[in-house]
């Protein structure tokens, strides 16, 4: 079996499962991705089952007013629910790239479960604004996220106010004192995280006029006693009454349009500057190739994403098309996220308990929707090696093996989701472990299972 069926399913994939290498060297390997990035988003049946974010928004409001006291365990609740249905689907998945490539998009548009009420509705924020986007144009992908309630109420858009606004001017005259005013959090997270990346060329200025732009941003229901109370609870909501009138200037570029349509004029071409394609690309090339991405390889899926007009997909098949690709089975380092879906693929097996698995991030580092702030997850071997976090993995290797492990051999396991990727020494290692339970301990925490 060669090499690239194994690099397929386990750094384009989320780690093969027992039979899926065979698939894959069938179906050819680069055949096998540039399936999974055609036709419509995969919607699976443990997503499609979740409730939206709208009535999730509309309930955990009512018992935040109601019951204060079962506010934390109805958030809660739907944290769990969440959490384990996405790893569900990805233990499950027949689209594991796919599946990849939504929670790399998940990551880089990242909300934290660190600030109420995002627990509720993080991984609804995955589901709605990132997963049927994620094969299309960058553009619909970036309208999804900035206009998904979860992106709005996580950077505060819906607290900004533009200084002369209906409401601006009001509270002016009235010399309120009020915390009424500009908030630069989504503007500045747009422009730094989600499209030009830090070094993208904006100005602290940019930065302030795109924060008046998308002034008016807003969720339905939002406000304290009644304010701002129109729209329907819990979807997008756009405010002309706090919006910031008039032409602006963003990049050197005049945006004379009105209301809503100028924030998503200016979106539009943020979506498609070069300095746009080119941090896109580094961080794809960052995460499918290399910690350090090859700055030729960075420039030819930069260079493919603007030649198509902003379509992710094409950046995709150039990163399959590249030789860097293919040429290492080992070039990264699973994050405890990859580790734990790929565990749970090698032993094709879902935990009926969720917080088996929320345990087991939470243990190394990775909380199911956690990163702690708008950048995401670290994606490099570095943010995630060292002595005690390695301790902690070879614990819930020993935990894992002794729960499912003694009910395959670890060496027919290894061949089967590792292939030619399963080597020599590491093979021989498993072979004279004392017990069943041993060997698979061996095996999960090897380099060849560790690294992807």
């Amino acid at each position: 079996m060669k090499i690239e069926s194994a690099i397929a399913a386990n750094r384009f994939g989320l780690g093969a499962r027992p039979g899926d290498l065979e698939k894959i060297e069938r179906q050819q390997p680069q055949t096998w991705l540039l399936d999974q990035i055609q036709g419509p988003a995969r919607l699976p049946t443990d997503i499609s089952d979740l409730p939206t974010s709208a009535s999730v928004f509309r309930k955990v409001d009512e018992v935040r007013r109601e019951d204060r006291d079962q506010y934390g365990k109805t958030v809660r609740e739907y944290y769990i629910e969440q959490a384990h249905a996405r790893y569900r689907a990805a233990a499950t998945s027949d689209y594991p790239f796919h599946e990849r490539l939504v929670h790399f998009w998940s990551n880089h548009f990242a909300v934290s479960a660190d600030k109420q009420p995002m627990p509720a509705v993080a991984g609804l924020f995955e589901a709605e604004a990132i997963r049927p986007n994620v094969s299309g144009k960058f553009v619909d992908l970036l309208l999804a996220v900035e206009q998904h309630p979860a992106m709005i109420l996580y950077l505060d858009n819906q607290r900004s106010v533009g200084p002369d606004s209906t409401l601006g001017k009001r509270a002016s005259r009235a010399s309120s004192s009020r915390n009424i005013g500009l908030n630069e959090n989504l503007a500045r997270e747009i422009l730094e995280l989600h499209t030009l990346g830090v070094n993208g060329g904006y100005t602290q200025q940019d930065v302030t006029t795109f924060a008046k732009v998308i002034t008016g941003w807003s969720v339905g229901g939002a406000g304290e006693n009644g304010r701002f109370a129109e729209g329907e609870p819990g979807t997008f909501e756009f405010r002309q009454v706090i919006h910031q009138p008039g032409k602006q200037e963003i990049l050197g570029r005049q945006y004379s349009q009105s209301g809503m349509a100028q924030g998503e004029a200016v979106l539009h071409d943020l979506a498609l500057h070069p300095a746009t394609a080119k941090h896109l690309a580094s961080k794809l090339v960052r995460h499918f190739v290399a910690d350090e991405p090859p700055a030729e390889l960075v420039d030819q899926l930069a260079a493919a994403y603007l030649k198509s007009g902003g379509e992710l997909s094409a950046m995709y098949t150039a990163l399959i098309a590249a030789p860097q690709s293919w040429s290492s089975a080992f070039a990264k380092y699973k994050t405890p996220h990859d580790f734990v879906i790929s565990t749970f693929r090698a032993f094709d097996y879902v935990p009926d308990e969720a917080r088996f698995l929320i345990g087991a991030l939470d243990l190394m580092g990775q909380t199911p929707y956690r990163p702690g702030s708008p950048a995401g997850w670290p994606d490099t071997a570095e943010q995630w090696g060292g002595a005690d976090a390695l301790y902690k993995r070879i614990e819930w290797c020993n935990t894992v093996a002794r729960f499912v492990g003694s009910q395959a051999n670890p060496v027919e396991l290894g061949d089967a989701v590792l292939g030619a990727a399963f080597q020599t020494q590491t093979r021989t290692a498993i072979g004279r472990a004392e017990s069943s339970i041993q060997g698979m301990t061996l095996l999960l925490a090897a380099p060849d299972f560790q690294r992807r």
